[in-house]
């Protein structure tokens, strides 16, 4: 099977949301067409340095992966794939599970449908394992990518998504692992990423909350992955731009510009909050409030907007809001 190639340097990825439209009986199904478009739009777009997003995240949390069925995430992911190959890009996605057998068999499925890299999430289960039992767990993972031809990345999101934490020690054995392209570390305290980068200049660690982008960079991190960066993608680019050639003030009035919903993507409603603030931007509500997630309250959605104009005003005076 035919992979594209990844660098995990100095890049910024988007996790894209999955479009959806109802369906003859009223039912939602995915629109596969509106999502490969948006998919391509954001990929298109470039910074003012000149460069592209580095890769496409597929059936995330913000792609609404824990509401999809089996069926509908590989055939949404397969849409994907096609796109990624377009533009050159992998393709990623989540996994996780209960056992370390079930995550196996998922790595297999999705590596059949073109993804690249899988983002492995802790285990799904209600007591947080040891660190022996976590290890055993992403090994298998692992194991299974090697077969299947593509790379795993561990996925520590202790805080909005309430995963069991990765433990420093941990996260330093998983990224020895042959099939671990890179670490994935979402919180909001980057102190993790810059120990781990002191002890190993050679680790490849993606940011995955946008309110961290520049003190993640400025830890070490080599580039992120966003869900804001869907909305505002030159601006996205951009400030990873500036990250990576150490402009820290550029990089942080971009930063400052998109604090007001770059909050939301930290919050555990991130899913409702960034799709609603998406649909707003693409002059497309209807869109926009079609989720399987949950139904925002007014209050909610007045203060989705009123961040969403705040930032797209700041940005505009950066010529970023587009």
């Amino acid at each position: 099977m035919e992979k594209n190639s990844a660098d995990w340097r100095y890049t910024v990825m988007p996790a894209v949301f999955t479009w959806l439209k109802e369906s003859a009986s009223g039912a939602l199904e995915i629109d596969f067409v509106a999502t490969q478009q948006y998919a391509a739009d954001i990929l298109r777009v470039q910074g003012k340095g000149g460069t592209r997003m580095g890769g496409l995240v597929g059936s995330g949390t913000l792609g609404e992966n824990s509401y999809l069925s089996t069926q509908q995430r590989l055939a949404l992911l397969k849409a994907l794939s096609e796109v990624a190959k377009e533009f050159n890009v992998p393709l990623i996605s989540g996994a996780a599970a209960e056992t370390k057998e079930e995550l196996a068999k998922i790595v297999t499925e999705l590596a059949t449908v073109g993804v690249d890299t899988v983002m492995v999430m802790p285990p799904k289960t209600k007591e947080a394992p040891s660190d022996e039992q976590m290890y055993a767990y992403y090994a298998l993972a692992a194991s299974a990518a090697n077969q299947a031809g593509i790379t795993i990345m561990p996925y520590n999101n202790p805080d909005a998504a309430g995963y069991h934490a990765l433990s420093t020690d941990l996260l330093r054995k998983l990224a020895a692992l042959a099939e671990v392209t890179a670490l994935k570390i979402s919180t909001t305290d980057v102190s993790t990423i810059e120990t781990l980068m002191l002890e190993n200049h050679a680790l490849k660690i993606l940011a995955g909350v946008d309110t961290v982008t520049v003190h993640a960079g400025l830890a070490g991190a080599c580039g992120g992955i966003t869900g804001v960066g869907c909305i505002f993608p030159k601006a996205s680019v951009t400030m990873q731009e500036y990250v990576n050639n150490g402009e820290w003030a550029e990089a942080n009035k971009i930063s400052q510009a998109m604090n007001s919903i770059s909050y939301l993507d930290a919050q555990p409603l991130l899913l409702e909050y960034l799709k609603y603030a998406f649909g707003i931007h693409h002059n497309d509500a209807d869109g926009g409030l079609r989720t399987f997630g949950k139904k925002l309250t007014q209050e909610q959605i007045d203060d989705v907007q009123a961040r969403y104009l705040l930032a797209k005003e700041r940005l505009a005076l950066l010529d970023l809001a587009d």
